[in-house]
């Protein structure tokens, strides 16, 4: 195998057609969001949820950090998080929330290119963060003490020229992060597809796969989502089923899983860092995520037997 020849050349000039795809949706969301945050309208919205969070456990000024998060990638509620006097216990439960709601306009639009609903995804993920936050605030110890950060001062935008300067330099470290990641997700792909590694990957999750009710075919990308995030493994996905190696049904399950749990090292890592516990926030998520398929096969069962019971017959004929 020639690397470059085969390998580099093919990656990059998918990759650039794959980058600009991603940078359509993410840079007008993010000076969309940043404007909305400049012009005080996160904080009005973040005002309504006020009396909903004291039931879930935390402060009602912590609203804006979840609303923020949904509008947002992690970083920008954890900016917020260390400038807020707040518990472990608020902390935890405000991880999961945020690490199960983050970044929506541009992850459950990747999403939806993949062929699954944009607004299903938005009403799962918040309305999972919603139970999760729930439970927790009943099953979690009162006294956990308090987390390891120092507080520091959130960036402050006093003019639009200060928002379009804040945005423009982030817009420059994402473009750059999206090529060198997609970039080398398609040479990984090429070099595991040529020496007929994915086959061998896949059989050793397959155990794991099964466990969270997922396709055999989506192995591969259920690696990439765990490793990178939703909107580099999504990319990877639109290529994948254009090439008809994964099924529309098969990604809208892989989507299900993934829209409750993906990154986790990363994601995971920014709040161990700051004294969250790691079995509490991978435990949480991965239970989470394994729900949401299972009750999707189960109500995809119960649709095609109650409203298509001529297609539910014929299908017990060919078994």
């Amino acid at each position: 195998m020639n690397f470059y020849k085969e390998a580099v050349l093919p990656s990059l000039k998918k990759s650039g057609h794959t980058s600009i795809w991603l940078l359509k949706i993410i840079l007008p969301i993010s000076l969309a969001v940043r404007l909305l945050e400049y012009y005080g309208i996160l904080a009005y919205m973040a005002d309504f949820l006020n009396p909903v969070f004291i039931y879930l456990g935390l402060p009602g000024s912590t609203a804006i950090i979840f609303i923020t998060s949904i509008f947002l990638p992690l970083y920008a509620p954890l900016a917020i998080i260390t400038s807020m006097s707040l518990t472990l216990r608020e902390l935890t439960i405000l991880a999961l929330m945020c690490q199960i709601s983050h970044n929506l306009p541009v992850e459950c639009a990747i999403q939806a290119k993949t062929g699954t609903s944009f607004w299903s995804m938005v009403t799962l993920r918040i309305f999972m963060s919603i139970v999760v936050a729930l439970i927790l605030n009943l099953i979690l110890p009162q006294d956990m003490g308090m987390p390891l950060f120092a507080q520091t001062n959130a960036v402050t935008m006093n003019s639009i020229g200060d928002v379009l300067i804040v945005w423009f330099k982030s817009s420059l470290q994402i473009a750059l992060l999206i090529i060198t990641i997609v970039t080398t997700l398609n040479i990984l792909y090429k070099v595991l597809d040529e020496y007929q590694l994915i086959e061998k990957l896949t059989k050793i999750i397959e155990p794991v796969l099964k466990f969270f009710g997922l396709p055999i075919s989506t192995g591969f990308l259920w690696l990439i989502g765990y490793i990178v995030g939703l909107s580099y493994g999504g990319a990877l996905m639109m290529e994948q089923m254009n090439e008809g190696k994964v099924s529309k049904s098969d990604a809208e399950l892989l989507n299900y899983h993934l829209a409750l749990s993906h990154s986790i090292i990363e994601d995971n890592l920014l709040f161990v860092a700051l004294g969250v516990s790691i079995g509490w926030i991978l435990g949480i998520r991965l239970t989470a995520a394994a729900m949401a398929v299972w009750l999707r096969k189960l109500y995809l069962r119960l649709k095609v037997k109650w409203f298509y019971p001529a297609v539910n017959l014929k299908i017990e004929e060919q078994r």
